[in-house]
């Protein structure tokens, strides 16, 4: 055999040793990859705001190094004790979102600010400040949690939610161009995903949902896991060579 061949082995997609952040990290997709990337061996550092769901999935975890922040990602004070509290990180997987359906001629400015504060601003305030502050390690991986409603399936009632995460993949391309060499981003774009974020959307019947999931080649609707298989992959080494990039994970979704 060539000695000169890099050869991919289960180890490429190992995140042992490396120590990430995940936000958003006690329910739905953060929860879940919070779950397998410590599987695969990573030293978590979790935030979210719910101490008893916190306690939950820390006592859930592979191993015994992890740590956890408590904190509304919105107040400027919970990111200071998040930095304060990082010596250095190797990935950051930005998973803490929420979702608002409203019609476009009554949604109003208020609305706006509260869904862009959570699934925009202070995602960029979290990773500004880790970066100024040389909190990133050489070769991290960052990954944003972003959704095919904001640019690729447009549906009524949506424009808050979507225009929010189309905002955040216009952004990640923006960061990993400015990041680059040392430091890359992507994001992952789910289809509709089986979480609360769902069942809490009111403004859409058991009806409507059973319709839309017909549209899916893949017949069905995404499992946490399906996406968190996609974060691991982005954070290990096996995608050393991709940044700047969206990983649509939809079953097939955006085909139509």
């Amino acid at each position: 055999m060539n000695s000169n061949l890099n050869l991919i082995t289960e180890t490429s997609f190992s995140l042992q040793g490396k120590k990430i952040l995940i936000t958003g990290a006690t329910s739905g997709i953060g929860r879940q990859v919070a779950i397998d990337c410590a599987r695969f061996g990573a030293q978590l550092i979790l935030s979210a705001r719910s101490e008893e769901r916190m306690e939950e999935v820390m006592a859930i975890l592979d191993g015994d190094s992890h740590s956890s922040i408590l904190g509304d990602l919105t107040e400027p004070e919970t990111i200071k004790r998040i930095v304060s509290s990082i010596d250095s990180v190797d990935g950051i997987v930005l998973c803490a979102g929420i979702g608002k359906t409203l019609p476009f001629k009554f949604c109003t400015r208020d609305n706006f600010d509260e869904v862009y504060e959570v699934n925009f601003f202070s995602q960029l305030e979290l990773l500004r400040n880790l970066v100024r502050g040389k909190h990133i390690s050489k070769n991290a991986s960052v990954v944003f949690m972003s959704s095919i409603g904001g640019l690729n399936v447009f549906t009524p009632g949506n424009i808050i939610y979507g225009s929010s995460k189309a905002a955040l993949d216009s952004a990640m391309k923006f960061c990993a161009l400015e990041l680059a060499p040392n430091i890359r981003v992507n994001s992952i774009m789910p289809g509709m995903i089986n979480t609360s974020l769902i069942k809490n959307r009111s403004a859409f019947s058991s009806e409507q949902l059973a319709n839309d999931i017909k549209k899916y080649p893949l017949g069905r609707y995404g499992e946490t896991d399906d996406i968190s298989s996609g974060v691991i992959f982005l954070l290990s080494a096996a995608s050393k060579w991709i940044t700047g990039q969206t990983l649509v994970i939809d079953g097939g979704r955006t085909l139509l």
